[in-house]
């Protein structure tokens, strides 16, 4: 997670339902396209970092190919992706602000990075990746929407646990004023128990919405050579477009 994402209950208290609302396996494509675009870093990649890891979905895929280090601001995702990816090294932190005094030979941010609402905010995150990015390293980005792809959108799902335990829910992405840089998600949970007994909940999150032109630009300003890369996807959406900075060489 980034920006003020603590103060959302699905990354709080909510926490370990996540794999009910967005299991680890629907990951899997998303994450081999995402794989072969980290190797096509100038230098061999081994070493990832992952900022806004949440609980730890990508990573279960992309761990098979990396040595993972996850690093999100919510506590509880933490012990989630622990969980689920006991052999990763894990860090509380914040994106825009999280130093660890190293660097690795990849940085990746999943849609986290939309928690980003403000230039600043996205400009912060992007001198995170930077610095923690090795000399012929390589950084991607991975909104689920820019500027130019987005659509309003209702839609519902779901899943159930072997445990006994149900999500089911409804979702409506709109954007109340196209002349800012954000836009809104209304989620409506339902969160029935082993034992039948049923929660409702409903939280709307604000997300950043950027031209893929603010985000080249952010990225040059942190010193990446920038490039765009359109997702390749069976899914029923629109393929993301994953922004992508190289950092030079050393020399």
């Amino acid at each position: 997670m980034g920006h003020d994402a603590l103060a959302y209950r699905m990354y709080g208290d909510l926490a370990a339902w996540w794999p009910l609302i967005s299991p680890p396996e629907r990951y899997a494509e998303e994450a081999a396209f995402t794989t072969r675009v980290i190797q096509s870093a100038a230098i061999p990649v081994g070493e990832v970092l992952e900022l806004g890891s949440g609980g730890g979905h990508s990573a279960s895929h992309l761990k098979a190919n990396f040595d993972m280090t996850l690093v999100d601001l919510s506590e509880d995702m933490l012990e989630m992706s622990k969980r689920l990816n006991p052999e990763c090294r894990h860090e509380q932190g914040d994106m825009r602000t999280v130093r660890l005094g190293r660097s690795f030979d990849a940085v990746f941010v999943h849609d986290a990075i939309e928690y980003m609402v403000t230039e600043s905010d996205l400009a912060s995150a992007m001198a995170t990746a930077f610095v923690h990015c090795r000399p012929g390293g390589i950084t991607i980005m991975e909104p689920d929407h820019t500027a130019e792809t987005f659509e309003e959108s209702r839609g519902q799902d779901g899943s159930d646990s072997d445990d006994g335990r149900r999500v089911r829910y409804h979702e409506w992405t709109r954007d109340p004023d196209p002349s800012d840089t954000w836009i809104e998600t209304d989620y409506s949970f339902e969160f029935r128990h082993a034992d039948g007994s049923v929660d409702m909940v409903n939280e709307t999150h604000r997300t950043g919405l950027f031209p893929n032109a603010v985000w080249e630009r952010l990225l040059s300003e942190a010193g990446f050579e920038t490039a765009m890369v359109t997702e390749e996807t069976s899914e029923n959406r629109p393929p993301r477009v994953f922004f992508v900075g190289h950092r030079q060489p050393a020399g």
